[in-house]
Order: structure tokens, then sequence, then C-alpha cells
């Protein structure tokens, strides 16, 4: 079993950190900067940051916020929000970023992946997707989630990953802020269908989440929270040590 990944995600809008429910009502947490920092000491393995308004705004992302979370942590940062050209990869990475994660700009322009993913490596490139259900099928949603593109969300991943992604952030609008579990029916077809580290974003709710998670679905790579773990109500440290406990490999 490889060796399994803990990821806080920073939802960015106006300079500080937020959270909803369902990608809807979102209200203020913190300090991007400051809470960077405290992840960066308490164990996360990385660390993920969205503007999350940065597409539907139809604006660059914010980078002077960015510079400055990337300079205070120690582990791998992957950054998404209006990334919509190559151009826009080379001045997020400059910021220090590691990895770029993309999601309407992919779905405006399905070359940039490739492009993207040829200039840098498939390990610079993520593909962020964000699912709904819609009659019974998965389908991709655009501009932070407002937007049904009416894809269907499977063979759309499955086309970015061949096209260069070397990794998978499935967002699951339906589980978002819900926390009652991940969306394992969900992830697992993505794991089906792709040979890349996949990604579980949306519905911890609590540490067994994790084990369940984990535990069901042996393909997916890492587990993405953001609530649980801004509000305290699941510790990195004690997420990690009862992951051991149930024989599930963490660093």
């Amino acid at each position: 079993m490889i060796t399994k990944r803990i990821i806080p995600c920073l939802d960015v809008k106006n300079g500080r950190v937020v959270k909803g429910v369902n990608f809807e009502g979102l209200s203020d947490v913190s300090s991007p900067v400051s809470l960077a920092e405290y992840y960066s000491n308490a164990g996360a393995d990385e660390l993920v940051f969205y503007d999350i308004t940065a597409s539907a705004e139809g604006r660059a992302l914010f980078t002077d916020i960015l510079c400055e979370v990337a300079s205070k942590i120690f582990i791998p940062l992957t950054v998404g929000g209006g990334i919509n050209t190559i151009e826009d990869f080379d001045r997020v990475l400059k910021c220090g970023a590691d990895k770029v994660s993309v999601n309407s700009g992919a779905i405006r322009n399905p070359d940039l992946i490739k492009q993207a993913a040829m200039k840098y490596g498939d390990q610079c490139v993520v593909i962020s997707a964000d699912v709904k259900r819609v009659d019974g099928v998965f389908r991709v949603f655009a501009k932070g989630g407002r937007e049904n593109t009416g894809m269907e969300a499977i063979s759309w991943i499955k086309r970015c990953v061949d096209n260069g992604a070397g990794e998978v952030v499935l967002n699951s609008i339906d589980t978002d802020g819900v926390k009652k579990g991940f969306d394992l029916e969900m992830l697992q077809a993505v794991c089906d269908a792709v040979n890349v580290p996949v990604i579980a974003s949306g519905g911890a709710g609590c540490v067994q989440d994790f084990v369940t998670l984990f535990k069901t679905l042996d393909k997916v790579d890492a587990g993405l929270a953001a609530s649980i773990f801004h509000f305290g109500e699941v510790k990195i440290s004690d997420l990690k040590n009862t992951l051991r406990q149930n024989d599930i490999i963490v660093r």
C-alpha cells in the first residue's frame, strides 16, 4: 500500500479563507497565511490553495497572498483558481507553487493541460474536477461549481489525464461541506478510469471518514478536507495516529 496523504484545503475569497456547504453559503474562517503556516507545522503532507472566485470573476489569481503563503510553509503547495493560460501556470509557479490545479481553464481550452504538461511535466499539472450528479449522471461543473457544463465527468477526467494531467482532485459537490463522508461511488468511478493519483475532496466529517475512504478505496492516494481541520474538529496528528492504528500507511 502506498503512503496516504492528508491535505488541508484553503478556499480563499477576497484574501480570506472561507468555507461553505455544497459550494454555497460561504463564511469567513481565517487568514490564509497564518492557517497555512499552522498546517505546515501540524503534520499536513501538502496544502491546496484555491482562489475560489477568480474564474467566476474573470480575473487572475491573487499572487501577493500566494507568495506570502509559499514563503511560510515547508510542504508541497498546489494552487488553483483563474488558471487559463500557460502564462498563469508560469506566474503561479514563480510565486512558489509546486503544482498547478486547473478546472474552468481546461474546460474552456482542453489543450491547456497538454501544453502545460509538455512545458512543466505531468507531475506539475493537476486536474481539479467539480462534479455533481444530475439526473443520475456525473456532470462537470465550472466556475466554482456555479455552471453545469453538461459534460459527463468520468470521460472528461480521463481525457485530461490522457492529455498529461498527473493528478486528479475530485471535488464532489454533492458531499461538499455536508460532513457525512467522502463520495465513495464517485471516487470509485474515477479510480477505475485513470492510473494517476486521485485525491478525494468533499464530505469529511470525522476521523472515521478517512479510515473508511482508505480501507474501501485503496487506489485513492489522499484525503483532502477543509472545515474539520479549520475549526479544530480533527487534528492532523490524531488523524494520522488513528490511520496507523488501522494499518493505513501515512507519513
